[in-house]
C-alpha cells in the first residue's frame, strides 16, 4: 500500500472513529449534552482531527447518517450473492437495528434539524441504501418476480419513504415498540403486493 492510500485509509478510520464515538455519547448523555472535546476524547483523536473531518457538532449530526450507508454496506457484504428478496429483507433488518442503536433522542434531533434545513435531501440516488434497494428490485423485475405494474425505481423510492415513515412513527412513540418486527410485518405485506 502506497503512502497516499495509507493516508486515505487512516483518514477514513479516524472519521469513522469520530462518528462511532459521537453515536455512543449521544445515546449515553444526549447529543446536546456532549461536547466536541468529549467526542475527541472518546475517539482518541485531537480536536484538529475532528475539524479536519467535520466543521461543527451540527455537521457531525448531519453527516452521521453517512455512517448508516457505511454500516449497511459492511453488514450486507456477506449477503452479496443472496437472492434479492432475502437481501432486501436483510437490508431492512439492518436498517432497523441501526436506527434502534442511534436511539429515539438522537434520531429525533437529527430529523428535526433535517426538516429545518431546506437543502437537506436523504433520497439522493447515490445513497447506498436506496441504490441497494433498487438493485434488489431490478433483479426481481429481471426474474419476473416484481409485478410489471411497478418500476424498480418507483418501488425502491416507495420502500424508502415508507420505511423511513415507520421510523418516524417509532420516534413519535418514543421507541416504545421494537422497530424490526414492525418493519418485517410491513415488508411481508409489501412482498405480496409487489409480486408478479
Amino acid at each position: 500500500m502506497d503512502y497516499r492510500e495509507r493516508q486515505r485509509t487512516q483518514g477514513e478510520a479516524t472519521r469513522q472513529a469520530i462518528l462511532d464515538a459521537a453515536a455512543a455519547l449521544a445515546r449515553e448523555k444526549g447529543f446536546d449534552a456532549m461536547s466536541i472535546r468529549d467526542v475527541c476524547a472518546a475517539a482518541g483523536v485531537t480536536t484538529g482531527a475532528f475539524y479536519h473531518h467535520f466543521s461543527s457538532k451540527d455537521d457531525l449530526l448531519n453527516q452521521g447518517f453517512a455512517s448508516l450507508d457505511a454500516y449497511l454496506e459492511r453488514s450486507l457484504e456477506p449477503y452479496a450473492a443472496a437472492p434479492p428478496l432475502e437481501r432486501l429483507g436483510r437490508l431492512l433488518q439492518l436498517y432497523a437495528a441501526f436506527m434502534e442503536e442511534q436511539g429515539p433522542r438522537t434520531l429525533s434531533l437529527y430529523y428535526t434539524r433535517r426538516l429545518a434545513d431546506p437543502s437537506a435531501s436523504s433520497m439522493a440516488p447515490s445513497r447506498y441504501t436506496l441504490r441497494t434497494m433498487q438493485e434488489c428490485l431490478t433483479a426481481l423485475a429481471r426474474e419476473g418476480t416484481l409485478s410489471p405494474r411497478f418500476s424498480p425505481e418507483w418501488a425502491a423510492g416507495f420502500f424508502f419513504r415508507h420505511f423511513r415513515g415507520t421510523v418516524i412513527d417509532w420516534l413519535l412513540h418514543r421507541g416504545e415498540y421494537p422497530l424490526w418486527p414492525m418493519l418485517e410485518q410491513d415488508y411481508i405485506q409489501f412482498e405480496g403486493m409487489f409480486r408478479a
